[in-house]
């Protein structure tokens, strides 16, 4: 009989999971809140209007179509019950056999919940969406506000120098040199003001000195203010208030700072640091917990290599379930498990068009053909060959016109028909 295998989280880690165990041997069933996998390296480019959201948006139920050995659940888990091997969630119960986290991070705003609120993040397709309709209002809103009001809508402010908040800076800072002033004429563009706000004394504080050095001269010669060894003390939706005593006015505050596990109810023999990431041993298993695996970005694996656990990248997600399929297939056949080790491939990030840092493990470059390499891989990720080339036409089409057409504001409207005007309605043809 073949062995239940239940998978929490469709990213990198749950899909390369579902993809490799042996279908002759397990039964998959991934469950995630959302139906669709989303390639998050990309987000801050739907945020700023330079691609499609279902360019980077695929439906978990297509991935496995045709698959009948992975069966997908849309719901969210409330609860693991490690003793029973089963877990609840809010559309009933599911037993296993194995039972993977893969569900990932969510912002961490390091304790301080008084911003929470007035913020926008960027972990799903959902926020970068709500993030590109609300840049967009906000130079709507300024063609009819006074002075005083516009100062606040021409201030956006980052936190965070790591990739995410150097893309974001990056992006925001070349749309409001080529493109916005096309959009908006009636714009003194001179006046919106980017800043990036980060509590280390670099951009990219993770890769090299080289990358750190020339992500910052970018950003600097691209107009973005640069403020280092700072941390948000407070935000109110209206003003910012930094550790470095300034204030300023701000209706868009993008939270790019950090990230804190997703941790689950029920696991509480396990082992947890104080990001909440779940400690695994080098299979990947949860120590404390029978037969209960973690993967991706929640895992923290401790190895003589990175004694503070490993990166929380891509390819370690994918390379741990791709190793833990693997040991999953071993354990049902008595063969010794393979130790998983993460092999650095590198970093990189772009700051903007032709400008990018790469730091591969002996070489580090920057500038066009960094940007080249970044664009490459990147798409390399990218899970369809069709959405492989829709990107690529978009890359191209902006690279060549430095425009696109993607500026659209889109929000739910309540076009239901009411009790009242269906009575108005009956009898009609």
């Amino acid at each position: 009989m073949k062995k239940e295998v239940l998978i929490i989280g469709g990213g990198f880690a749950g899909i390369q999971l579902a993809r490799h165990l042996d279908k002759s041997l397990f039964k998959v069933t991934l469950i995630d809140k959302i139906n669709h996998h989303q390639f998050q390296p990309l987000f801050y480019q739907v945020a700023t209007s330079q691609i499609e959201p279902s360019s980077i948006s695929f439906p978990l139920r297509h991935i496995f179509k045709g698959n009948s050995g992975v069966q997908v659940r849309l719901c969210e888990v409330t609860h693991i019950h490690t003793i029973q091997k089963c877990v609840t969630t809010n559309s009933g119960g599911f037993k296993y056999d194995f039972l993977v986290l893969a569900n990932g991070c969510s912002t961490n705003f390091f304790g301080n919940t008084a911003i929470v609120n007035h913020v926008f993040t960027l972990k799903s397709t959902a926020d970068a969406i709500g993030l590109r309709n609300h840049i967009l209002e906000v130079f709507e809103s300024s063609l009819a506000v006074d002075e005083y009001q516009r100062l606040g809508l021409m201030n956006l402010v980052i936190v965070g120098a790591g990739p995410t908040g150097v893309e974001l800076a990056g992006a925001f800072a070349e749309i409001k040199k080529e493109i916005l002033p096309k959009d908006y004429p009636g714009i003194k563009f001179s006046d919106f003001t980017i800043y990036l706000v980060e509590g280390s004394a670099n951009t990219l504080n993770a890769m090299s000195h080289q990358a750190k050095s020339a992500s910052a001269d970018y950003l600097c010669k691209m107009g973005v203010e640069l403020v280092t060894n700072t941390f948000v003390k407070n935000y109110d939706g209206e003003v910012i208030t930094l550790s470095n005593g300034q204030t300023l006015p701000t209706k868009t505050v993008i939270w790019a700072a950090g990230v804190s596990g997703n941790r689950l109810q029920g696991l509480e023999a396990a082992e947890w640091t104080t990001a909440n990431r779940v400690i695994v041993d080098r299979f990947n298993a949860i120590k404390g917990v029978e037969n209960v695996y973690a993967v991706g970005d929640i895992a923290c694996m401790y190895t003589p290599k990175y004694p503070k656990g490993h990166p929380q990248l891509a390819n370690v997600a994918i390379n741990q379930s791709k190793t833990l399929a693997k040991n999953l297939k071993r354990s049902l056949q008595n063969v010794p498990q393979l130790e998983y080790e993460y092999k650095d491939l590198g970093s990189m990030a772009t700051i903007g068009r032709n400008k990018a840092v790469v730091d591969l493990p002996f070489l580090h470059f920057k500038g066009y053909m960094a940007w080249l390499v970044w664009m490459f891989l990147h798409l390399m990720l990218i899970l369809s060959v069709r959405n492989k080339l829709i990107i690529f036409i978009n890359w191209a089409w902006a690279y060549i016109t430095r425009n696109s057409s993607l500026r659209l504001i889109l929000r739910p409207s309540d076009n239901r028909v009411s009790a009242s005007q269906q009575d108005k309605f009956k009898g009609t043809k």
